[in-house]
């Protein structure tokens, strides 16, 4: 049997699965690179089972131990390691890219409709008793159905948002590198310019893949409509979170809804303190169908490069 390192916390069903298939090590903590690197030179690891809290530079990959075939990521996004380098030293890697979108684009309508009507602040007055009557002024929120959502990143999970959309009767418009066929568009308008998106839409939503820099800042929430909503269930490096929180200190922005954060999971409480952000621990794959597809993805990614196979989900 194969020699496994699994680097990080997995349920119960994909540890069971990886120790029946492989002469596996699982871990019982999330490893760093520098303790998954010892371990996998004590062990002799051909697979490495890993994920984003441990990152690979170039580096750490020019120290992997010559019997490592491949590197499997049980997520969509690699922007954690050097692909290139570890491509260079001839290892596999591989990613589980499909299995996380019905639930991330579950959370980013849960964060749609939150941030929209409020539900941050509808929930601590609950928390703290309610008691005092509520007028036809106060505490109001906004309607999402029949709104205009602009998606940035038209991929598997932005489509998958927008077929969500659709049953709250919204007009998509979507902005991506390519227009997509018509088919795949399904209606959506394609807008080919970031800031043609954003000021026609009074939601935005976005489905990046990390790794491109900063996409929103101070000049993009100024292009957005006066009054809209911003969420970011993609990635927290696209965003310039001091510019966000600008833009919804001015009353510029209604409200936004973050799953993901620049600095996770030390975040910058000034978000938490504003009461128009909805926020998530970046949670978007956390239910236990989902977490066992993406561990179960990454073990056929495996299993298949050992064989000597191509891996059904390269990077």
């Amino acid at each position: 049997m194969a020699k496994l390192l699994v680097a990080r916390r997995v349920p119960p069903a994909v540890a069971a699965r990886a120790c029946a298939e492989h002469d596996a090590t699982v871990t019982e903590v999330d490893l760093d690179a520098e303790a998954a690197i010892a371990e996998m030179a004590r062990i002799g690891a051909e697979a490495l089972f890993t994920g984003p809290r441990l990152r690979l530079t170039a580096a750490h990959v020019a120290r992997l131990p010559a019997s490592l075939r491949v590197i499997a990521n049980a997520t969509a996004g690699v922007d954690h390691m050097d692909v290139a380098a570890a491509r260079a030293r001839g290892i596999s890697v591989t990613n589980a890219p499909d299995v996380l979108t019905e639930c991330t684009a579950d959370l980013a309508f849960l964060h749609i409709l939150a941030a929209c009507r409020r539900v941050r602040e509808y929930a601590r007055i609950m928390e703290d008793g309610w008691r005092k009557p509520t007028g036809m002024p106060d505490n109001l929120g906004l309607r999402a159905s029949g709104r205009t959502l602009g998606i940035v990143g038209m991929g598997r999970i932005g489509r998958a948002v927008a077929q969500r959309a659709r049953g709250f009767g919204m007009r998509v418009l979507y902005h991506n590198r390519t227009r997509l066929d018509a088919a795949l568009e399904d209606g959506a308008a394609y807008l080919p310019t970031l800031h043609a998106l954003l000021g026609a839409a009074d939601i935005v939503s976005l489905h990046l893949p990390g790794g491109q820099g900063t996409l929103m800042g101070a000049a993009e929430f100024a292009a957005m409509r006066p009054g809209s909503v911003f969420v970011n269930t993609a990635r927290g490096s696209l965003v310039d979170e001091a510019a966000l929180l600008a833009a919804l200190h001015s009353g510029h922005l209604f409200a936004a809804g973050l799953d993901v954060f620049q600095d996770e999971p030390a975040y910058n409480l000034a978000l938490r303190d504003h009461p128009r952000i909805f926020l998530t621990p970046h949670v978007a794959s956390a239910t236990e169908e989902t977490r066992d597809a993406m561990g179960f993805c990454a073990l056929d990614n495996i299993a298949a490069v050992l064989a000597g196979h191509p891996a059904p989900n390269p990077a």
